[in-house]
């Protein structure tokens, strides 16, 4: 089965027999084709940035080469355009961003997005808000064309019942933000994005262990205090949730610090004066992205070729906390804050999104 037929085994994994998630069963899934690591589609298009902004390589044919190997998947066809928002601020870009951890130990069930992100590129292109999405936001989702749905639900339920056409109505639905595009991130991908940069830098927040780690007996210490990780430490740092009082919401945090540290390293001179690790990383990230038919990661690149991590922005969709629905456990969003800080991304509004969001 490949990305145009719209179901990603390694992004969002709803796949296999019926899966049961807090008490509730999932519907089935079609059977899982051969996985391919989808890396961070963020990186992808930082690494196109570097290298235009650099000018490291003459010409375009080497941009074009890496954006016609990536796979591309059917994301808006099966949406109705009478249900979706109106475009209110032209020039901006609205990509949502749906990921996951293939190779999380945790995730034996699959059927879930354990990361959605809404990716806001104002008209001058000056900087990037990006806004996570908690995967248990209890929401309306609304039904799929195969009758899927129909009700509330938690927000990753959607790619289950009506893979990314559900997925983009159910986001445009509770964020009133009309989607430009759809990437495809698997979290897993770090490991080799940050081998393939000879290691990031990260400042760890507080000492817990991951018992869910890559190493042979599961488990890895982390310690507070500035530290540079390989692949697999970064990779057990941004994937653990059950070691925090908040969970998921920590994770979140730890997705945001290693994408920002990934842009610090790919932007470096260290990178970008070396072919090799240039190419190594190149190799590791653009052959193996899936993005919506029409998003084309060179001409975006060459819009942002001056967007550096200074520019970007990390924010946390408001929220009332946890509960539960039932047998399940979610999370509340604060609807009027949502409201207010989706509605400035709809406008394009950057000043006010920084006041929303913090």
């Amino acid at each position: 089965m490949s990305h145009r037929q719209q179901i990603v085994d390694a992004d969002t994994q709803f796949f296999g027999s019926p899966v049961e998630h807090d008490g509730v069963e999932q519907p089935p899934a079609p059977a899982p084709r051969r996985r391919r690591g989808r890396r961070i589609v963020l990186t992808v298009l930082l690494v196109l940035v570097v290298l235009a902004g650099g000018g490291m390589i003459a010409g375009g044919l080497y941009y074009r080469s890496i954006d016609s190997s990536i796979e591309r998947v059917d994301a808006f066809d099966d949406v109705p355009e009478e249900s979706r928002p109106q475009v209110v601020a032209k020039g901006a870009m609205n990509i949502m961003m749906l990921g996951s951890d293939s190779r999380d130990p945790e995730n034996s069930g699959g059927s879930r997005s354990d990361t959605i992100i809404l990716a806001h590129l104002p008209a001058d292109r000056s900087s990037a808000q990006l806004i996570s999405i908690p995967r248990d936001t209890w929401v309306p989702v609304p039904r799929s064309k195969e009758g899927r749905g129909g009700r509330e639900a938690k927000i990753n339920a959607a790619y289950a019942w009506g893979g990314v056409p559900l997925m983009v109505q159910t986001v445009e639905q509770f964020t009133g933000v009309r989607i430009d595009h759809v990437t495809m991130v698997d979290f897993s991908g770090f490991k080799e994005i940050v081998d393939a940069l000879g290691g990031i830098e990260i400042d760890v927040d507080q000492n817990f262990t991951s018992k869910h780690s890559l190493n042979p007996d599961g488990r890895r210490e982390f310690v507070k205090g500035r530290q540079t990780m390989d692949g697999a430490t970064a990779l057990d740092y941004a994937r653990e949730r059950y070691a925090f009082a908040n969970g998921d919401f920590t994770r979140i945090k730890h997705q945001q610090q290693v994408i920002k540290a990934i842009l610090d390293k790919a932007a470096s001179g260290g990178t970008l004066s070396s072919p090799t690790k240039l190419n190594s990383f190149v190799k590791a990230t653009a052959s193996s992205v899936a993005v919506d038919k029409s998003l084309s990661l060179v001409d975006l690149a060459m819009e942002l070729r001056g967007l550096r991590s200074g520019n970007l922005g990390f924010y946390t969709c408001p929220t009332k906390g946890t509960g539960r629905v039932g047998s399940e456990s979610v999370v509340f969003a604060d609807t009027a804050r949502a409201k207010t800080l989706f509605d400035a991304v709809r406008r394009d509004s950057v000043p006010e999104i920084l006041s929303a969001g913090k």
